[in-house]
């Protein structure tokens, strides 16, 4: 096969994402025939040795794609220095260790819903790069009960950090008792983008609930369970499937 880009042939062979792959090449981590491989080096895992900390590039596993209901309190990473649950955790040993799984994207620890898990990397970069705007659903319980003008200046999308935020398709699904439930579809994730929006507009977060990933829903799928994913479950599936 002909060379291809470093953080290519480490995205494939399930070890991580392109850009985590690159971020491995820029500390030095990555060696090519005995030596340290550069940002922008190519190989071919047919005649040249590729390693990460000296260990030997794996064959690629299988593609493999899940979907996981995450619960609360548990981290959208494959391990955690201070040992708090990580979704691999919820995972049985034979998928959670040698698959070469990591989280697509993230849902931040609080809050809990759908999350994939993929081994493909070329996979996570197109469901994670801002160009192929897959859009993600979410119920939200929100303090208080926001006016109209509230629902209407988030629709609009919120600033934030000086930067402008897309439009949001919002849904005002209940309210009583001093709290509201919305339901939000939106195309980019910014960093707890929904909290802090929530904040700023003086009704913060009670309980955040992603359901549903471009075509991919939560469902039935019980909080703590996963499932595998088929790629005709997605609208375009990848061709390389």
């Amino acid at each position: 096969m002909a060379a291809e880009r470093l953080q290519k042939l480490i995205a494939q062979a399930g070890i991580c994402s392109r850009r985590r792959a690159e971020e491995l090449l820029r500390a030095g981590r990555i060696q090519v025939n005995g030596s340290v491989a550069q940002l922008g080096d190519r190989a071919d895992p047919q005649c040249d040795a590729i390693a990460l900390d000296g260990r030997p590039l794996q064959a690629a596993a299988a593609p493999l794609v899940l979907l996981l209901n995450k619960p609360a309190g548990v981290l959208s990473s494959c391990h955690d220095p201070q040992g708090r649950p990580v979704v691999l955790d919820l995972l049985p040993p034979e998928l959670a260790r040698g698959q070469g799984l990591h989280p697509v994207g993230r849902l931040d620890a609080e809050s809990r819903g759908a999350l994939l898990l993929s081994n493909d990397g070329t996979l996570t970069l197109e469901l994670t790069h801002p160009r192929y705007a897959h859009s993600k659903t979410y119920r939200v319980w929100v303090r208080g009960e926001p006016s109209q003008a509230t629902l209407d200046r988030w629709a609009r999308g919120v600033p934030l950090d000086g930067q402008p935020s897309q439009a949001v398709r919002l849904q005002l699904l209940q309210r009583g008792q001093g709290r509201t439930l919305l339901e939000l579809v939106m195309g980019e994730g910014k960093n707890r983008q929904i909290r802090r929006t929530a904040e700023l507009l003086g009704h913060p977060v009670l309980d955040l609930q992603r359901i549903a990933i471009g075509p991919i829903a939560l469902g039935e799928l019980p909080e703590g369970r996963w499932r595998r994913i088929h790629p005709q479950e997605w609208d375009t599936p990848p061709s390389r499937h």
